[in-house]
């Protein structure tokens, strides 16, 4: 498989590809012929002597000043030089190659000016695994991300830090070993690189990718609770459904459906005389559902940004303009990462108080903090600490970050996203709640087995194997961060919904 980067057609699983599993990149033939025509558009505008920001003017407020033709790639590489201002701990490998990929995608769509060669860099790079080094905070969302970008072209110019097998090294270092030589930056290149949203959309394509994932996850998690805890399944009947036909809770309830086929744990407690749940158990349907929505919505305004031209000026080759705007401006993704980390901190809240329920002997109905020795044992009992903690933590994360705004280059940009503040912060909910999703599998799992004889749903019969597979029942107390490591990892690789789905067919189809 070959990603084709032709600013058209790009997708998060793409993304995805060539982030994570480093699939070789191509650059489009039609998009090349793209590039050189609107390039030209910026060689006849320095000829002619048009004044033209960022070709031949200062950046920002500095927009007024001129800049003589013979230090125009001077001002390319200052430009780079001076906003290589990020700070903090690097964005891990694969973010960064996103953002090269979405970087290049942008460039191909043939409205930023510049020549096929930084293009073809970027594609390299990624393709030969140069890996600039770009530290996470810097960014406040306004011209794009100015400094992640700029650590990224750094490295394209010879300079700054990068990754290269496995080892960081000096930029030149990197691109020789890989047989590759720094670029020249001419005119308006080094703006048309740095001006964009690609690193908050790098992100947020990653973890708006893993959230889909993470939401199959949560359903068979609860699903293992209800079991568990000898629930009831008729809150997920179809008709109730129908009646509140939310896309997001329709497909929720029919995947529970699936996973929750009749079982001895069920039929053990048919007459019991309960006829409803608490809501952590019965409205799992509504809560998850709404998340669902919500992870769907944002993948759709990520799959149109990836697809996007988002620098300043623009470039129009058919009327020979160079127009001024504000694609640059990160609030479509702002808006998008913090509901998106909102959403994902709901499927946290819901599942922690399920452990709790499962922990608890007064509401479980199963032995006090799931060990058979309570008292001389504690079981359980930190593990839902931990949830608990997470969860909190989420809800300080989950404040919005584009409801704030720091003016910037002496008010200038007087409006600006936070977008990739509220693109990493959707990040660390998500790992967050992917570990509070690995404490219930745990507790679930070992709550089904406190109930053997009876056996579980087959679909849940699965997922307890491939739980068990990597970590066996508590009998006594041992150190639990290891369970909640191995869980994860499962979460990440697909392997308990692979199990589940092998009886019950595709969960969320066509999701």
């Amino acid at each position: 498989m070959v990603v084709i980067v032709d600013g058209e057609n790009l997708t998060i699983p793409d993304v995805v590809q060539v982030a994570r599993h480093n699939e070789p990149v191509r650059l489009d033939e039609d998009a090349r012929q793209r590039i050189e025509q609107c390039r030209l558009v910026v060689e006849r505008a320095i000829s002619e002597g048009r004044t033209v920001y960022g070709v031949n003017t200062g950046f920002g407020d500095l927009a007024h000043v001129r800049i003589d033709e013979k230090d125009l790639t001077q001002l390319q590489v200052n430009l780079i030089r001076s906003h290589s201002v990020g700070v903090g701990p690097p964005f891990p490998t694969e973010a960064v190659r996103g953002m090269m990929l979405l970087r290049a995608n942008a460039l191909a769509k043939g409205y930023s000016g510049v020549r096929p060669e930084p293009v073809e860099m970027l594609v390299e790079m990624l393709n030969r695994g140069v890996t600039p080094v770009v530290p996470q905070q810097g960014s406040v969302g306004a011209s794009g991300d100015l400094a992640p970008l700029a650590h990224i072209v750094l490295v394209m110019i010879g300079e700054g830090r990068a990754e290269y097998q496995g080892t960081v090294m000096d930029g030149d270092e990197a691109l020789r070993k890989a047989g590759l030589e720094p670029i020249t930056l001419l005119a308006k290149e080094g703006v048309a690189l740095i001006n964009g949203t690609q690193p908050m959309t790098a992100v947020g394509a990653l973890a708006v990718y893993d959230s889909m994932e993470l939401i199959r996850n949560a359903t068979v998690a609860a699903s293992l609770s209800l079991e568990a805890l000898r629930g009831t399944r008729k809150a997920y009947d179809k008709r109730i459904q129908r009646i509140r036909p939310h896309r997001g809770q329709t497909a929720i309830a029919a995947a529970l459906r699936e996973i929750l086929r009749d079982s001895e744990i069920n039929r053990s407690h048919a007459d019991c005389g309960k006829v409803q749940d608490a809501y952590v158990l019965r409205c799992v349907p509504q809560v998850l559902g709404a998340s669902l929505d919500a992870v769907e919505y944002v993948w759709g305004v990520i799959e149109t940004e990836l697809n996007s031209a988002t620098d300043n000026p623009l470039v129009f080759p058919d009327s020979d303009e160079v127009i001024s705007g504000g694609n640059f401006h990160g609030q479509p993704m702002a808006l998008a990462m913090d509901f998106l980390g909102i959403a994902l901190a709901e499927i946290a809240d819901m599942a922690e108080r399920r452990v709790n329920r499962l922990v608890n002997a007064h509401l479980s109905g199963l032995p006090p903090f799931l060990t058979e020795h309570s008292g001389l044992s504690s079981g359980m009992m930190i593990a839902q600490y931990t949830a608990a903690a997470l969860v909190s933590e989420n809800k300080v994360l989950a404040h919005p970050a584009s409801v704030d705004s720091i003016p910037t280059s002496a008010d200038q940009e007087d409006h600006v996203s936070m977008g990739t503040i509220a693109a990493r912060k959707a990040r660390q909910i998500l790992d967050n709640v992917k570990r509070v999703v690995a404490i219930e599998y745990m507790c679930a799992a070992q709550g089904v087995d406190l109930l053997t004889p009876l056996r579980p749903s087959e679909p849940l019969k699965r997922a307890l194997g491939a739980i068990r597979d990597v970590v066996p029942k508590l009998t006594e107390d041992r150190p639990l961060y290891p369970d909640i490591e191995r869980i994860c990892e499962l979460i990440d690789n697909g392997a308990i919904v692979g199990a589940v789905e092998e009886v019950t067919g595709p969960l969320l189809a066509g999701r």
